[in-house]
Formats: C-alpha cells, sequence, structure tokens
C-alpha cells in the first residue's frame, strides 16, 4: 500500500515498541500481582536498556516498584485506555513494555520486538508473560544476549514479524 502524503504533513515517525521481561522456563512473569520480582538475575540489563526511554505497565506492575524507576517516564495503563492512543502520545524512537501479563497482551498487536531473559526458575502458578492473545505473535531471532552465563541467563532477543 502507497500512503501519499500532503507536501506540509510531518513525517511518519517509526515507534519501536519492545515487551522486556523477566521469565521462568514455564512462561511464567510472576506468582502473584503483587510479588516484587527480586529473583530476576537481568535488573543492570533492564535499567541499561530501558534508561531514558518510556516504559508502559499495568497498574499492578506499578504497586510493585516501591522505588519507581529514575531515569524511565512510566505510563500506567488499565484496561480501557486504548494502546494506539498511548503510543501515538510517545515521542522517542523507542519505548518499553514491561508488564504485567494483560499489559503485554494488550500491546502484543503493537510490539516491534521482545526481550526475553529467561531464568532457570519453574512456578506452579502465577501469572503468564501473555495472560490472553487476540491472534499468535509470530516472531524471528535476532540476538543472545548473556545476562548471568554461568548460570545459563540470557537474555533472547526477536522481533516480531
Amino acid at each position: 500500500m502507497i500512503i501519499h502524503k500532503k507536501k506540509d504533513s510531518p513525517p511518519q515517525k517509526t515507534l519501536e515498541v519492545i515487551g522486556i521481561a523477566a521469565v521462568t522456563v514455564n512462561g511464567y512473569i510472576a506468582r502473584h500481582s503483587r510479588e516484587k520480582i527480586l529473583w530476576s538475575k537481568d535488573r543492570p540489563l533492564f535499567k541499561k536498556q530501558t534508561e531514558n526511554f518510556p516504559v508502559i505497565m499495568g497498574s499492578n506492575t506499578h504497586k510493585t516498584l516501591s522505588d519507581g524507576l529514575p531515569g524511565r517516564e512510566m505510563i500506567v495503563v488499565n484496561r480501557t485506555d486504548d494502546p494506539a492512543d498511548i503510543l501515538r502520545r510517545i515521542d522517542q524512537k523507542r519505548c518499553f513494555v514491561i508488564g504485567g501479563g494483560k499489559t503485554y497482551s494488550k500491546f502484543s498487536s503493537y510490539l516491534t520486538h521482545l526481550y526475553l531473559t529467561i531464568h532457570p526458575r519453574v512456578f506452579k502458578r502465577g501469572i503468564r508473560l501473555f495472560t490472553k492473545l487476540e491472534k499468535e505473535v509470530s516472531i524471528s531471532f535476532i540476538r543472545l544476549v548473556p545476562v548471568v552465563a554461568e548460570e545459563g541467563i540470557f537474555q533472547f532477543q526477536f522481533k516480531v514479524e
């Protein structure tokens, strides 16, 4: 499809929307909605990657961040917010969706990338990375980033097709 723009129309911005999460090997991001994710070993990498960019999160995720996230604009969404409206207001080259499961699901059709740090843990129950998807998400592997290599912890980076 070709879109012809008016001469004076501003250039269309390309926004990278990156879902980023620490997950167990069986796909959980937390045991329950109030859990502070102290088991994650990728916090320094998370900070480096998200610093100076907006981070989008649900209200439960926001409540677990006792110290907030210095150096990042925090956008807390609720069930009635429209992802397209939120993303349209972001004036940066990228933003990160940081949880929880309902928020990852809500923004799934807008994701351009997925950064998953797999931790060698198995939870009996909890909150899955995606709680409810409207459609499947196709991804392709980009790279593997060592987090704590000697413990088998790596961040898998994917492009969303």
